[in-house]
């Protein structure tokens, strides 16, 4: 095994906390609906800009590794 794919897999290691991450932000949007039901717009703003930021670090981790094998 290489080092170039020993770096790429430890540049992924952050997507396994990216899904934990997600998982949190759902589980609190579901949990802030269901106790104030009339918030439910601004609650689903906040999750998708929350959602985007979390996503990009997923994409940032992915593009690091492709950069790394492509060497």
């Amino acid at each position: 095994m290489s080092t170039n794919t020993i770096a790429a897999a430890l540049a992924v290691l952050p997507l396994g906390l990216v899904a934990l991450a997600m998982g949190s932000i759902f589980n609190k949007a579901i949990e802030s609906v269901a106790r104030n039901p009339e918030a439910n717009e601004s609650i689903k703003k906040l999750v998708f800009i929350g959602f985007a930021v979390v996503e990009s670090v997923a994409l940032i981790a992915f593009v690091v590794a492709i950069m790394i094998l492509s060497k």
